[in-house]
């Protein structure tokens, strides 16, 4: 169903390092998940008024609380393909991290008020209701929240997005949060012993270690984190494979936002070679190192002395994110 609704709602789905294509995905996947929630909130809510059921009614609001979370989304991705301008000359793609950061920092707020109050059940015990209809919205809500996670797992792998990542763990800790207060209810109903406030303190901690990590992993793009050894690896290979490189050093590498990579780096060559032709072929690295890994690279030529060449040991050089 993922790839229907791509199809269906992003142009030219398949050129994901196109940053229309990418706002496109981010703008489907921030609609879907309001509308799922947004569904699932009017459902609860409509079963937890008529059997006056105060949990279910309270689920449904966490319902309209992750459809925030989504709205947060779909500015994030809006907000970030707004073209560059004089004071932002390199874009406003970091508007996405910041989305992905305050997700996860919901999904830590969620983790704490579920520790909060699985301490106050044990504390101060009190009867699960339990019954058909809470069976019925918690197996529906679980069945919801699992495709989202895959859902918003696939886009966010698809795209490099850490928003849709985080959206997609806060989907599975609603998953796994629904299920285990479900057979706490069950257990509940059938031993009348009451788990609900220890189901719920083991849930809010799991929620809250993975809103923390998740905080993390936005954080770090914002603080310019290292391009992985596998981009620095690649664009190496392409730079030193090309004919007349003896070496190449100071290679940098910063990240404004998904699709928006910019680095430079200098390209040892003899001093003897024609400029033109090391011009034409430094233009042609930047080309193809721009078309494979979306990087906009700058290359300036250090001449070598023909006496002085041999070959250079090959040196990471500085790398910035």
């Amino acid at each position: 169903m993922t790839d229907w609704l791509s199809r269906l709602f992003v142009k030219n789905c398949g050129r994901v390092n196109d940053p229309e294509v990418r706002t496109s995905y981010g703008l489907m996947a921030g609609v879907v998940g309001i509308v799922c929630n947004v569904a699932l909130c009017l459902a609860k809510g409509a079963i937890g008024l008529a059997s006056g059921s105060v949990s279910i009614v309270a689920d449904a609001l966490n319902n309209l609380s992750d459809a925030s979370s989504n709205i947060v989304t779909l500015a994030g991705f809006k907000l970030a393909s707004k073209p560059a301008d004089k004071g932002h000359p390199y874009g406003h793609g970091r508007f996405e991290y910041l989305a992905g950061l305050v997700v996860a920092v919901l999904v830590t707020a969620v983790g704490v008020e579920l520790v909060r109050s699985g301490i106050e059940r044990i504390v101060d015990p009190q009867p699960v209701e339990f019954g058909l209809s809470v069976v019925v919205v918690m197996l529906l809500s679980i069945a919801v929240k699992t495709w989202m996670m895959g859902f918003n797992r696939t886009i966010g792998r698809r795209i490099e997005s850490e928003t849709l990542e985080a959206t997609a763990v806060d989907s599975r800790n609603d998953a796994i949060s629904t299920l285990t207060v479900l057979a706490c209810s069950a257990a509940s109903y059938a031993t009348n012993v009451q788990l609900d406030g220890w189901v719920a303190l083991g849930v809010g901690a799991f929620v809250l270690v993975s809103g923390l990590g998740l905080v993390r992993d936005t954080v770090n793009p914002l603080l310019g984190q290292a391009p992985s050894e596998e981009v620095v690896n690649r664009v190496h290979e392409i730079i030193l494979g090309k004919p007349g490189v003896l070496g190449m050093h100071d290679l940098m590498i910063h990240d404004y936002g998904p699709g928006r990579k910019f680095g430079s780096a200098h390209v040892e060559m003899p001093a003897s070679g024609d400029p033109v032709c090391i011009h034409t072929l430094l233009d042609d690295i930047e080309k193809e190192v721009e078309r494979e890994l979306g990087i906009v690279l700058t290359l300036h030529y250090d001449p070598i002395a023909c006496d002085d060449v041999r070959p250079r040991p090959e040196g990471r050089g500085k790398l910035v994110g």
